[in-house]
């Protein structure tokens, strides 16, 4: 056989790079495979070009068929030096490398899984932060191995099935020749060492469950469902490898007064018919009086109530905003305080009271009101452009 001749079955020049023969086989297998043309003149045409894919594909085989000399080491082309693994084909059609290492053996040592647990606070914890300590429950290093899985004073050794490699080949004779596949090695289980005497604490595992406490602080602005990461707080991973992260999800209790929508408070105050009449003050508490310093601390100079001036003839439903009392944003700034009156009007009169509204309805000329009616819901888009062409 020339030198010409592998390259002719390839159909590349001998100047080809490693790319273009890689792609040159590909497209010759996809053709000639077995399994898409079962031809016998076919089946042997493959068996000659995937032979001719073994040599040119390795530096060290084509620099000696180049020099003349005998890469299949004196077996010929046909003889029985020459077996080409499935790995090889299988590489060759999703671009591997035939001959290069494939999986290897796992590693013992892995990251741990995050872990969640979740915190109940109060609203003015929520909106001024809080520090909390918690108690969690995950999995630590082992004391006692460290973290190696062995009993002290032993350590892991090679797995003398797979000699290391964590794997082991299982190799078929077929028409195509040697048919060689790689599986997990079952005596070390794909980690190509074994751990003779494992550890009694975790069972060989480096890690054990333990009940541990650390504080956590939350940042002023969370809401219902707002995650705090705590990095590497997490599940040690197997083999003592390095922590997963905690995450804390936030959950906010109820407030007897306020109504939390974004980083708006909305409350209610109710006020007799008379107040909202003549107008009066009101002192109310904000949400900075539900703010409990540490133990210890001295008291904060937070203003926990404001005065809400009540205007003569307020109507209910009026709202009144106080700009900068609200919740404060993960992000900066503060919303709103947003104060909703509501008028109430008197269901039981005694009657003095009685005899009293009725003369001033007699003042004011409402003993027979007759009321006004206005046009109720929201105008649509057309009646409002047919009411400003249209204003009488």
């Amino acid at each position: 056989m020339t030198s010409q001749d592998l390259y002719d079955l390839l159909g590349v020049a001998p100047d080809a790079d490693a790319d273009t023969i890689k792609k040159a086989y590909r497209k010759l297998a996809r053709q000639l495979h077995p399994d898409v043309n079962p031809d016998p003149d076919t089946q042997e045409r493959f068996k000659e070009v995937s032979r001719a894919y073994e040599v040119l594909s390795d530096p060290q085989k084509r620099a000696a068929y180049d020099r003349g000399g005998d890469p299949f080491g004196g077996a010929g082309f046909g003889g029985q030096g020459a077996g080409f693994s499935f790995t090889d084909i299988m590489d060759a059609f999703f671009g591997g490398q035939p001959g290069a290492q494939t999986r290897g053996p796992r590693p013992r040592v892995r990251r741990g899984q995050d872990a969640l647990i979740r915190l109940d606070i109060d609203l003015a914890e929520a909106a001024f932060g809080v520090s909390r300590e918690l108690k969690v429950d995950t999995a630590v290093v082992c004391s006692t191995c460290g973290g190696e899985g062995a009993a002290p004073g032993t350590h892991p050794i090679p797995c003398e099935t797979c000699r290391g490699a964590g794997e082991v080949a299982h190799v078929q004779r077929s028409f195509l020749g040697e048919i060689r596949t790689l599986r997990p090695c079952a005596a070390c289980r794909g980690f190509g060492s074994i751990i003779p005497d494992p550890c009694r604490e975790c069972s060989g595992d480096g890690r054990v469950r333990s009940r541990r406490s650390l504080t956590v602080k939350i940042p002023a602005g969370v809401d219902t469902g707002t995650r705090v990461q705590l990095s590497e707080q997490g599940e040690v991973g197997p083999g003592g490898g390095p922590p997963g992260d905690l995450y804390v999800e936030i959950s906010v209790a109820r407030h007897p007064t306020f109504t939390r929508h974004g980083n708006d408070l909305h409350c209610t105050v109710t006020v007799p018919m008379t107040a909202a009449a003549l107008g009066t003050t009101l002192e109310l508490p904000t949400l900075e009086a539900d703010v409990v310093p540490p133990e210890g601390a001295a008291a904060t100079d937070l203003e926990t109530s404001f005065e809400l001036d009540i205007k003569p003839g307020t109507q209910s439903g009026t709202e009144a905003v106080l700009r900068g009392r609200g919740v404060p944003g993960l992000r900066g700034g503060r919303g709103d305080l947003i104060v909703t009156i509501a008028v109430e009007t008197p269901t039981r009169l005694d009657p003095r009271q009685e005899e009293l509204l009725t003369e001033l309805a007699a003042i004011r000329g409402e003993e027979q009101p007759t009321g006004s009616v206005k046009a109720g819901g929201n105008k649509s888009v057309f009646g409002r452009l047919r009411d400003a062409f249209n204003p009488h």
